[in-house]
């Protein structure tokens, strides 16, 4: 077991540098956090949606309803993706919410990094018992056709929470597309944790709340993709997780959810302490208010 050096691992993968980030406001309310190079572009395209001051971008929507304002970031988005600002393009649209749950807009998922706005994602553990008693956990690998990040592992499952869906709309799509798993298996389950994923990427700043949950699976059954995008899911020993989290074969916020379960787990036992400090500054209370954190 290396429970420091997964310690050492998580914290590098937590804190980063947040001095070129400033909050993007609507109302009184952050929503997002913006970088130096995202707020030069929207002061100079979109200074009629975009006010960009000293300590703050502020959100011109005043008077706009949830319906206008979507359309309004929408039209903008669409031309960051053709001025080549913006990759990824899924044509999904997530939710921003307000710090009391209210959607505001709704808006391409490839234009939330930018705006570091905060969007969802459901993560699936799934675990099996051996009949020596020796847990094991279902890996999933990426295909190696993936635009992003092919070939790496991930959970059983995880996927964004689409505008539209509830947490167990997502939980049951995703559940069945990336690993086949039934509605009767997945309804019954009960969130584990709840945990914020937070870290600069090139197309801005990644914030996701990631609602997890662990299912229990039949060790001579494995789960079965659907829709291609999981080349295999693997039955992996506990200290084979571990040492693909420090290697760095994980998914980021996967990897975060993995040690998360195997603290749950008690798979570090008493040694545990200094990565649970860690963790519970990335949790939060299952069924807290936490979308504007």
């Amino acid at each position: 077991m290396q429970v420091q050096a997964v310690a050492d691992w998580l914290e590098d993968a937590i804190r980063y540098d947040d001095s070129d980030f400033l909050p993007l406001m609507l109302g009184n309310h952050a929503i997002g956090y913006v970088n130096t190079a995202w707020r030069q572009r929207l002061q100079q395209a979109h200074s009629e949606l975009f006010a960009v001051q000293a300590d703050r971008v502020a959100l011109l929507a005043e008077g706009l309803d949830y319906a206008a304002c979507s359309a309004r970031l929408q039209q903008a988005a669409e031309a960051w993706r053709d001025a080549g600002w913006l990759n990824g393009w899924r044509n999904e649209r997530f939710i921003a919410y307000l710090p009391d749950g209210t959607p505001c807009f709704e808006l391409e998922r490839a234009a939330f990094r930018p705006l570091g706005l905060t969007s969802r994602a459901v993560h699936l553990n799934g675990l099996s018992r051996l009949p020596d008693g020796e847990i094991r956990m279902w890996i999933g690998r990426r295909s190696p056709f993936k635009d992003v990040a092919p070939n790496r592992l991930d959970n059983l499952m995880g996927g964004g929470v689409a505008a539209g869906e509830s947490i167990t709309d997502a939980l049951l799509r995703e559940g069945w597309e990336e690993a086949g798993m039934q509605p009767a298996q997945l309804q019954p389950l009960q969130q584990q944790a709840l945990l914020l994923a937070t870290r600069p990427v090139a197309r801005g700043l990644h914030r996701e709340w990631l609602f997890v949950y662990d299912i229990w699976l039949d060790p001579a059954t494995a789960p079965q993709n659907q829709d291609g995008e999981v080349a295999e899911h693997v039955l992996m020993p506990l200290a084979e997780v571990e040492q693909h989290i420090l290697n760095g074969q994980f998914m980021s916020d996967a990897a975060l959810v993995a040690a998360d379960c195997l603290a749950r787990l008690g798979y570090w036992g008493g040694q545990a302490t200094p990565l649970l400090t860690l963790l519970d500054g990335v949790r939060a209370t299952v069924g807290q208010n936490v979308l504007g954190r």
